[in-house]
C-alpha cells in the first residue's frame, strides 16, 4: 500500500445554468453563470478541464457534495456521478461547456440536450495540462468532436503568424464548426460517414498523410484511445518527436462505459504513454 496522501479533492463550484445552443446536431453548448469564476479565468491551459457531478434529483441532496459523507450513508448506486468535461471559454461570469450528444447515450449528454435556465451545475475548479508552446515552429492538432472545444481554444491561443495543421473527425459535414485559427494553420475535416465513432483508423489516416513541417513541432492529440495509440507509434515511432513535444490521451474509448474506461486507466489496455 502506497505512503502517499490521497489528493484532496478540488472545491465545487455551484453554477446556474443561463442557456443553451444546439451548434451542430451532436453538440449542445451549456453557459451557466457563477459568482467566482476566477480560478477558470487564470487557468493558463487550453485544455482547461472540470470534473462534473451529477447527482439523482430525487434523492434531494445539496451541492457541494461531500462525496466521501455520501459514500458512508448512501447505496453506491446512490452515490453522485462525476464526469470529466473540457471548459470551451470563460466569458465574463458565465462557464461555457460544449457536450457531445448521442440520444440518451451516457449522463452528461442527455443532462445537456435537456438543460433549462435555472438548472445547477456542480463542477470542480479546473485542471489542465496544456498549451500551446509559443517557441514551437509549428503546430498539429487531432481530435473528435470530444477534443474540438480543446482544439478550438489553442488555435485561438495561437500567435496570428503560427503555421500547422488541425485533423478533426466528425461524422459529416453538418457536424463541422467554423473555429477560428491563424492563416497558416490548416484545418482539415475527417468524415467518417456512417461508421460509428471509435470504429474506424479514419483520423489516424489522415494524419498520416501529412508530413511535419520544418523545425521543432508542438503536437496536441486528445480522443478516442485507439485511435490515440496509433497517433502514439506515428509521432513517436515514425516523426521521432521527443516526449515533451507532445500532449497526447485517451478522452473517451470505443465500447466502454465511462465508469469502465476511466478504471482501465490503471491496466495496461487503457495505458497510452
Amino acid at each position: 500500500m502506497s505512503d502517499r496522501p490521497a489528493r484532496p479533492p478540488r472545491p465545487q463550484h455551484v453554477l446556474h445554468v443561463v442557456g443553451t445552443e444546439r451548434l451542430t446536431p451532436h453538440l449542445v453548448r451549456v453557459r451557466a453563470r457563477g459568482h467566482d469564476l476566477a480560478a477558470f479565468r487564470e487557468s493558463p491551459h487550453t485544455d482547461t478541464y472540470v470534473k462534473i457531478t451529477f447527482a439523482k434529483p430525487e434523492l434531494g441532496l445539496e451541492p457541494p457534495y461531500d462525496l466521501a459523507a455520501l459514500r458512508e450513508t448512501l447505496a453506491p448506486e446512490d452515490l453522485p456521478v462525476t464526469r470529466t468535461y473540457t471548459v470551451r471559454a470563460v466569458e465574463g461570469d458565465e462557464l461555457v461547456i460544449d457536450f457531445v450528444v448521442h440520444g440518451d447515450e451516457g449522463l452528461a449528454g442527455p443532462w445537456a440536450a435537456r438543460a433549462q435556465p435555472g438548472d445547477r451545475l456542480v463542477v470542480s475548479s479546473p485542471g489542465g495540462g496544456y498549451a500551446p508552446d509559443p517557441s514551437a515552429d509549428w503546430h498539429l492538432f487531432v481530435g473528435d468532436e470530444s477534443a474540438i472545444p480543446a482544439i478550438a481554444a489553442a488555435l485561438e491561443a495561437l500567435s496570428p503568424d503560427a503555421v500547422g495543421a488541425a485533423f478533426v473527425e466528425v461524422q459529416a459535414a453538418d457536424e463541422q464548426l467554423a473555429l477560428t485559427a491563424p492563416a497558416g494553420v490548416e484545418i482539415t475535416w475527417v468524415h467518417r460517414g456512417g461508421a460509428t465513432a471509435g470504429a474506424t483508423n479514419v483520423l489516424s489516416d489522415a494524419v498520416a498523410s501529412w508530413h511535419p513541417l520544418p523545425g521543432r513541432g508542438h503536437v496536441f492529440a486528445h480522443g478516442e484511445r485507439e485511435a490515440m495509440k496509433r497517433m502514439r507509434d506515428l509521432v513517436f515511432a515514425q516523426w521521432g518527436l521527443g516526449r515533451e513535444q507532445v500532449s497526447l490521451s485517451g478522452y473517451w474509448a470505443y465500447g466502454r462505459t465511462e465508469d469502465r474506461f476511466q478504471a482501465e486507466k490503471r491496466e495496461p489496455i487503457g495505458q497510452i504513454l
